[in-house]
């Protein structure tokens, strides 16, 4: 199950599972977490998954150029 960082509202981190949002309590989440971030639960907090993030971004540009060409 893919977790991704919508957002930040305050004390909390919005992250999505499978079309789900839930509110996390932004001390759950490593301090380098940004939005759009994959994360994933690791030693009592959810961190950022840099690999999934990086694959993430390449897909959803890859989409992006697809449906902007000329």
């Amino acid at each position: 199950m893919l977790h991704v960082v919508d957002r930040f509202e305050g004390e909390f981190c919005i992250i999505e599972s499978d079309g789900v949002t839930r509110d996390v309590p932004r001390k759950l989440v490593d301090p380098g977490v940004k939005p759009g971030d994959v994360v994933e639960w690791s030693g009592g907090k959810w961190v950022a998954n840099r690999e999934q993030t990086a694959s993430r971004s390449k897909e959803i540009k890859s989409l992006m150029d697809e449906l902007w060409e000329d």
